[in-house]
């Protein structure tokens, strides 16, 4: 039985309490492994002029960007794709998305403000060195500020305790933030251009290093995300259940905030605003499979990668040897994909 948008309820458990994976979840899992397969083998094909699989001509390019690009891409979509299943269960709301708690205004006020101070260094010491401050600079940048945009929201609504004004105070500091870094492009216009390549995003810097951290952080966050994983299963049933279970709601809901910022803040340091994946991966799950939300943090995982490795060859073939900025397709995309899925929840 599929789940159709907003269908959130908990899969039957097997023995010793632990949810059980129907063989329908198994299957999708293969089939996301083997779409995940098959796509890294067309990303390490796709080059400016199409696709082409004479590779051992073009080793070097594939080793040194081809590679990295089409891994590092699978792992910012599978971290994105986790980060959405877990804010959607969450906060028991299917539209929402990784971006909800001030992670993407944050990073975007990291990334101006080192774009600035870059623009002000680049007169005084010259423009090598601010190009080697700013490519230094602004991964860092992106991934502190969505951290200290989570932090300030956690701080703003007093912790974890209270999802509505969790989301409140979210949807504020992200105001502010934005507000703060419009400011700052008002002062240093200059920066304005290297934040729209940030917020278009992109997956055209991603290499070895890029894919090391991007690996890392998705083999921290998802374990410790799944141990909790029956606590969202947990809150389906309503706070006041979840608390008679004996679940320790505002720990575990501080833990998952926690691996949910981890995972955004690396995708969105890496790779820029990708939109909707992070959105549309959790519920392409859930309308195929009907999980527990352990399964379904594994199976996010793994379609929020399909997704943008398959949109990142997209960019990198469709209007060759030019290059379309892979987050505006993911949100032409995922937003044709919710508009469809709308339609027919109103036929």
């Amino acid at each position: 039985m599929s789940r159709g948008l907003g269908d959130s309820r908990p899969a039957t458990t097997g023995r010793h309490g632990i949810p059980a994976v129907p063989a329908r979840a198994a299957m999708l899992a293969l089939v996301l492994v083997a779409a995940s397969v098959l796509l890294l083998l067309a990303g390490l094909a796709a080059g400016s002029d199409g696709l082409s699989f004479a590779w051992a001509d073009e080793w070097t390019l594939l080793r040194e960007i081809r590679a990295p690009r089409s891994i590092g891409a699978w792992l910012a979509g599978a971290l994105l794709g986790f980060a959405g299943a877990v804010a959607q269960g969450l906060f028991r709301n299917p539209l929402a998305d990784p971006y909800l708690l001030g992670s993407a205004a944050g990073a975007g006020l990291g990334v101006v403000l080192v774009l600035a101070a870059g623009t002000t260094a680049g007169a005084s010491i010259g423009l090598a060195s601010a190009g080697a401050l700013l490519q230094l600079g602004l991964v860092g940048a992106a991934f502190l500020g969505a951290l200290v945009g989570v932090a300030l929201t956690l701080l703003l609504a007093r912790g974890a305790a209270r999802p509505m004004s969790l989301l409140l105070c979210g949807v504020v500091v992200g105001v502010l933030l934005t507000a703060l870094s419009d400011l700052v492009m008002l002062v240093s216009p200059d920066a304005m251009r290297g934040k729209q390549i940030f917020l278009l995003g992109t997956t055209g810097f991603l290499g070895w290093n890029s894919t090391l951290v991007l690996g890392g952080v998705l083999l921290l966050v998802l374990p410790l995300a799944l141990q909790v994983s029956r606590a969202l299963d947990a809150l389906v049933l309503g706070e006041a259940s979840a608390a008679s279970l004996g679940v320790p709601l505002p720990q575990v809901r501080l833990l998952l905030v926690t691996t949910m910022a981890l995972a955004t803040g690396a995708a969105v340091a890496q790779a820029g605003m990708i939109a909707f994946v992070g959105l549309v991966a959790p519920h392409l799950v859930r309308r195929c499979v009907t999980v527990a939300h352990g399964p379904l943090l594994a199976l996010s995982a793994l379609a929020g990668g399909v997704l943008l490795l398959a949109g990142d060859i997209a960019a990198r073939t469709l209007v060759a040897p030019q290059e379309l900025p892979v987050g505006v397709l993911t949100a032409v995309l995922g937003g044709i994909y919710l508009l469809v899925l709308l339609r027919r929840r109103q036929a």
